[in-house]
């Protein structure tokens, strides 16, 4: 393969790497789901960069200085539920949950599109179930405290809580975005 090529290949690959981080706010998005995303999105990166931070206070800390911040890796596990929350609530906004469609897609356009309608509406179902399931989860040791610091542990739990109701809702309007696309093209 000569150079031109290479470089051709390079380029068509960067392209499909734009084109799959933008899925969710591509142009025919609304305003209102950009500034959903947009929120999350900043949430997600809040979260993640005091993740960050804490771990390189708590190494810088612990290797150069000879001492750490006990408390350091109790917030950062109380904060992982909600780094992972507010990804699964925009990969599904985005439409870039992992899915094996290969069967589906051996199937008439129409059933496809029916059993992509019925799918989102089941998992808006799970997702609904797990958030009232771990209401009693959160409620029963929600309030606990830390160890090292005076936080109840239902802050951090709450994600455990909130992050699949707000899933079961993204399911649901995915659903009900198929199924209006299914009608139209008919």
């Amino acid at each position: 393969m000569n150079p031109i090529d290479d470089q051709d290949l390079g380029n068509r690959i960067a392209a499909a790497s734009r084109d799959s981080d933008s899925v969710g706010d591509a142009a025919d998005a609304t305003r209102f789901d950009r500034v959903v995303n947009l929120i999350v999105e900043i949430g997600g990166v809040a979260i993640f960069a005091t993740i960050v931070g804490i771990v390189f206070l708590n190494a810088l800390g612990r290797y150069a200085l000879g001492f750490t911040f006990i408390w350091g890796d109790e917030i950062v596990l109380s904060l992982l539920p909600w780094l992972g929350m507010t990804g699964m609530f925009l990969a599904i906004r985005r439409r870039a949950v992992i899915k094996i469609d290969y069967f589906a897609n051996l199937l008439p356009t129409p059933v496809a599109k029916l059993l992509q309608v019925l799918a989102s509406v089941f998992a808006s179902a799970m997702f609904a179930w797990l958030a009232i399931v771990s209401t009693y989860y959160v409620g029963f040791f929600g309030n606990d405290r830390l160890i090292y610091l005076p936080i109840e542990k239902g802050w951090f739990m709450s994600a455990l809580v909130i992050g699949p109701a707000l899933a079961a809702l993204a399911y649901l309007i995915v659903a009900w975005q198929d199924f209006r696309a299914g009608r139209a093209s008919r």
